[in-house]
């Protein structure tokens, strides 16, 4: 029988242990810090040294600065060998991804004002990204379409990818996603030096733009650090689902969509919210049913014992309420009416409406991005999109007499702020 945390809105003591899970599990490591600034520092003074040194001794490879690109024949030969039914998918998954993505492409506009001033903004694409694809644990060949192909989409000039190859192995269909995909460059590489060679450049591995993508805790802490010198999408934190539930909902469907959330590693989160006061019961009877025909029984039931819950809300208002506290990166609203809901809804990162739109579906192929804020940072944050691949250029033009008519009041405020050469420069402009 699992453990798993269980909540009521009617309790005393409610409100202190939701504040127990609204905190952040993030805390901040100084031993990894230093670690990670010390490989970092070293990647960046020594450069492909340093890079081939720390991924031979942490992927177990004997590799040189000559063997760290994956070419393009066999990229190719990775997707022509591919099975039909999974290079199918890809395909599939690819042109949805593609299609969605191409409706959030930004443009650039102006217009003229009253003054005759022509104002706008001119939007443009970055010259080199970098994506960053895990594969220590396990080979995520969706990672590589929900970052590449927005930035495709984008315009960007070239994108460069890093995946590691512990033991000098690569998963084949990384490879043909990024095929797919379209990656320009692929270097088997991985880990915070990774992340510094795309940062600060490397041998044949080139200096990015931005560099965007999850990865572990070292991945995530050097990505921080480079920030300033690169452009990065998010810290990635632990995955989490919320999945908002009423009597309409079928358990088995729930328990389901919480194992997909858990499998992920032992620190996923897995929340139920309901105003239902029996089917908290049923999902954890429908967990119990199912959990031990899990291939990552082991990996689920920690994650549900360790950051799970089943929390009863008094009514659909105070479940709203408590989602917005919870800014989940993903929402489940498998309720009757959930549009009923969504007007109330204002954090999350993804919303999957109705009973059929499972979380999964998301993961994989049904076309907005999977790479989503987590740790409440929906807030604040956006999934990743087009949008972080292109950068904003204002653009001011004005006539003579636009530029005396706003002179004088750009001359007024830099003197009230003691800048003298400002007001100069923009007197000389009225005369």
């Amino acid at each position: 029988m699992i453990d798993i945390t269980r909540l009521s809105a009617a309790d005393p003591d409610f409100e202190g242990r939701f504040s127990q899970l609204l905190a952040s599990s993030e805390v901040l490591d100084p031993v990894l810090t230093e670690t990670v600034s010390a490989i970092l520092k070293d990647v960046r003074e020594n450069g492909v040294t340093a890079l081939v040194e720390y991924t031979n001794r942490f992927d177990r490879r004997s590799v040189g600065a000559n063997d760290l690109e994956v070419t393009e024949a066999e990229l190719e030969q990775a997707l022509a060998t591919l099975a039909p039914d999974l290079r199918r998918a890809l395909a599939d998954a690819a042109a949805r991804i593609r299609a969605y993505h191409r409706h959030q492409i930004g443009r650039s506009w102006s217009y003229q004002d009253e003054d005759g001033s022509t104002l706008g903004q001119r939007v443009t694409p970055l010259d080199r990204v970098g994506i960053y694809v895990p594969g220590g644990k396990a080979a995520y060949p969706s990672s590589v379409l929900m970052n590449a192909l927005p930035a495709r989409v984008a315009g960007v000039g070239e994108i460069i990818m890093v995946a590691p190859a512990p033991d000098n192995r690569l998963n084949p269909v990384v490879l043909a996603a990024a095929r797919i995909a379209g990656v320009d460059r692929f270097f088997s590489i991985g880990g915070a030096q990774a992340v510094a060679a795309l940062a600060y450049g490397a041998g044949p591995v080139p200096a990015v733009d931005k560099i965007v993508g999850p990865g572990n805790r070292y991945v995530a802490a050097a990505k921080r650090l480079v920030f300033g010198a690169v452009g990065i999408d998010m810290i990635a934190g632990p995955s989490e689902v919320v999945v908002v539930a009423d009597n309409s909902a079928d358990p088995d469907w729930i328990a389901m969509d919480l194992f997909a959330q858990a499998e992920h590693d032992e620190d996923a989160r897995a929340l139920l919210v309901t105003a239902d006061p029996g089917l908290p019961a049923r999902v954890v009877a429908a967990i119990n049913r199912r959990l031990d025909g899990m291939a990552r029984a082991g990996i689920i039931r920690t994650a549900l014992e360790r950051n799970g819950a089943m929390i009863l809300a008094a009514d659909q208002a105070q479940v709203c309420d408590l989602v917005n506290r919870l800014a989940p990166e993903h929402l489940e609203l498998a309720v009757e009416n959930p549009h009923g809901y969504l007007a109330d809804i204002r954090h999350a990162g993804a919303i999957f409406l109705g009973h059929h739109a499972a979380e999964a579906l998301g993961d994989y192929c049904a076309g907005p991005n999977h790479v989503l804020p987590t740790g409440r940072t929906a807030r604040f944050s956006s999934p990743l999109g087009v949008y972080d691949f292109q950068k904003r250029t204002s653009l001011i033009e004005c006539t003579p007499a636009a530029a005396a008519r706003l002179a004088e009041t750009a001359r007024i405020l830099a003197d009230a702020e003691g800048l003298t050469a400002h007001a100069s420069a923009a007197a000389l402009r009225g005369k």
